[in-house]
């Protein structure tokens, strides 16, 4: 029993019963529940989880050889994972063009697709420049050909700024502009067309009161032969020789607009079509055929003569073939592969390049003297 401090202590100190009782209290408290010294088998397992719990390497030390194995072999995979990164980075510096899609604009063959050219709006007065000499493929039908920068299917068909030309208003003549671009594309871009079906969008825009018209053309359709021939105004292949390759057909030419004679308007339609082509069967050989059509149309004034309101009159029509067979009058297009024997006849008209827009279509064209084609 602690004592309770005289008065004597010299401290000056002066403590009450109540106080003295307290502090015994808490005192006795404090020694119930002050912590135990830990015995020494308590301290080695406290120890033992307290270096358990301690990183490895800079605390801990080297780790034995026989506790490595699974961070050395990890080691040795991303060694090997490095070495081979790093090959590759130098494969693709010396190669850019090994990376698909050419990222790095290396400009080589077949890198990228060439600049599209602006719409042509008068007529050209030289050939395209040369380009690389390339084999086209399927998934690049227009490699080495100019026509890698012409616009994509009707896209290239293009229409001016209609304005009203003598009793023709303008918009009389952004209806006849309308309807030659519905021609162009339904005779020569059509699906249907190429596949060798009738042209029933072409004939839709026609007028069926142009004295023959629309019963020549079935008629030529029907028994082709060569001066009734379907390809003077369509572009058809043969499904069970030749295949169109990929959706896209290259398109490049312009139109114009006069007065016409019959109080309405006549639009001047000059368009030079490329058609990436493969057999049907056999090897995947590519080549193109070129096709370019100068048409005149009309589009009459109902109100002052015997025609169908927006219909219209064909005036002329002409075209040159290259890269179809010579002589064969079936009223498809034949194109000439390497690995197949040539059908028709010898090509032994002049040599003509086919791209060449600033010359005149007409008279001995080379679908008549069945020139040769400098290049597709």
């Amino acid at each position: 029993m602690v004592g309770k401090p005289s008065d004597e202590a010299g401290d000056n100190s002066s403590i009450s019963d109540e106080e003295w009782q307290a502090f015994l209290r808490d005192s006795e408290l404090g020694a119930a529940s002050a912590p135990k010294e830990p015995s020494a088998r308590a301290r080695m397992v406290t120890e033992r989880l307290r270096h358990q719990g301690e990183p490895e390497g800079w605390r801990a030390g080297p780790v034995p050889r026989d506790m490595n194995g699974g961070t050395r072999r990890r080691r040795q995979m991303w060694s090997v994972l490095g070495v081979a990164v790093a090959l590759g980075l130098v494969a693709v510096a010396v190669r850019p063009s090994l990376l698909p899609g050419d990222p790095f604009g290396t400009g080589e063959p077949g890198a990228a697709a060439a600049s599209p050219l602006p719409a042509e709006t008068v007529a050209p007065t030289a050939a395209p420049g040369t380009v690389p000499d390339q084999t086209p493929t399927i998934d690049r039908p227009f490699a080495g050909s100019p026509a890698l920068a012409w616009a994509d299917g009707e896209a290239g068909v293009v229409l001016p700024a209609a304005r009203a030309v003598g009793s023709a208003s303008k918009e009389r003549v952004t209806k006849a502009l309308e309807l030659t671009r519905k021609l162009l594309v339904g005779a020569n871009l059509d699906p249907k067309t190429l596949r060798g079906e009738r042209p029933t969008v072409a004939f839709s825009v026609l007028d069926p009161k142009q004295p023959n018209l629309l019963d020549d053309l079935d008629a030529f359709l029907r028994s082709p032969d060569r001066t009734h021939d379907p390809l003077t105004l369509f572009s058809r292949f043969d499904p069970d020789e030749t295949r169109v390759v990929g959706a896209v057909v290259k398109t490049r030419g312009r139109m114009t607009y006069k007065n016409g004679k019959h109080d309405g308007v006549t639009v001047h339609a000059d368009y030079t079509f490329v058609y990436p082509v493969r057999p049907a069967e056999g090897p995947p050989e590519v080549t193109r055929t070129i096709v370019r059509r100068v048409v005149d149309v009309e589009l009459p004034d109902p109100a002052h003569y015997d025609v169908t309101p927006g219909r219209l009159l064909v005036v002329r029509y002409d075209e040159e073939l290259f890269n179809s067979a010579c002589d064969v009058h079936d009223g498809f297009l034949h194109p000439r592969f390497r690995s197949a024997e040539p059908t028709g006849t010898a090509q032994t008209g002049p040599t003509v390049d086919p791209y060449d827009r600033s010359k005149a279509v007409g008279g001995e064209s080379a679908s008549d003297s069945c020139g040769t084609a400098s290049r597709l």
